[in-house]
């Protein structure tokens, strides 16, 4: 969880009524305008808040606050946290912005289009919807199928692309690849040991036999004088 100031105006009232800082200072750690720390200054804002010692919660030492109100162009800095909370892990679908939602059934059909191996349950996880949903998607039975264009769920801002290739890798993990289609190269080892076949000669490429040819036209020379007689 990132190291962020707990009621920052809060704390800025504590430091107004209890330190030397600048409201510069007082500002930029607590995330606030020099304005509103004046206004806090003159009473003009936060007289509900009660102020909050960041010293007493652990932001803020006495040392760091000594060594702000000893040189103005220092900036305070927080302490780390002796206990780190962590993070807790998301259960059940993701939850999509209203105004996002009008997106999710264009990213569903993009999901079962692009990535037919992800299970319901992923795309559930990915883009916060329902099995039924889904399954309408699917199979072209929901209400608004006709107008479904697939779109990314990156894209739209539904999912992070490391979430998607997270999902997309734990469904393909076990699958075995698909079989390439259409012709392939032979492998090397194969095509060393083919030899060229020993080409068959073709008719005109045979040789002619001079005297069969001129026997043929004498006899066909004879046979026209006899026809002209």
């Amino acid at each position: 969880m990132a190291n962020t100031l707990l009621m920052p105006k809060a704390t800025a009232v504590w430091l107004v009524d209890n330190t030397a800082l600048s409201f510069e200072q007082i500002a930029q750690f607590c995330s606030l305008h020099p304005l509103e720390v004046k206004a806090i200054a003159d009473g003009e804002s936060a007289q509900g808040i009660k102020g909050m010692d960041p010293i007493m919660t652990g932001q803020l030492s006495r040392e760091e606050i000594a060594k702000a109100e000893a040189d103005p162009n220092h900036k305070l800095k927080l302490l780390d946290p002796k206990v780190r909370v962590p993070e807790s892990k998301r259960k059940g679908p993701r939850y999509t912005p209203l105004s996002k939602r009008q997106d999710r059934p264009n990213a569903i059909l993009w999901l079962v289009k692009n990535h037919p191996e992800l299970k319901d349950a992923q795309i559930s996880r990915l883009v916060g919807t329902t099995k039924s949903t889904i399954d309408q998607i699917r199979e072209r039975k929901h209400w608004n199928s006709s107008s479904l264009v697939p779109m990314d769920p990156v894209t739209l801002g539904l999912c992070s692309q490391i979430d998607l290739d997270i999902e997309v890798q734990r469904a393909s993990h076990g699958r075995q690849p698909a079989a390439p289609a259409g012709d392939t190269l032979l492998p090397a080892s194969m095509t060393e040991r083919l030899t060229p076949e020993t080409e068959m000669p073709k008719d005109e490429d045979k040789e002619l036999d001079a005297n069969a040819v001129f026997a043929k036209l004498t006899a066909l020379k004879s046979k026209d004088s006899e026809e002209d007689e």
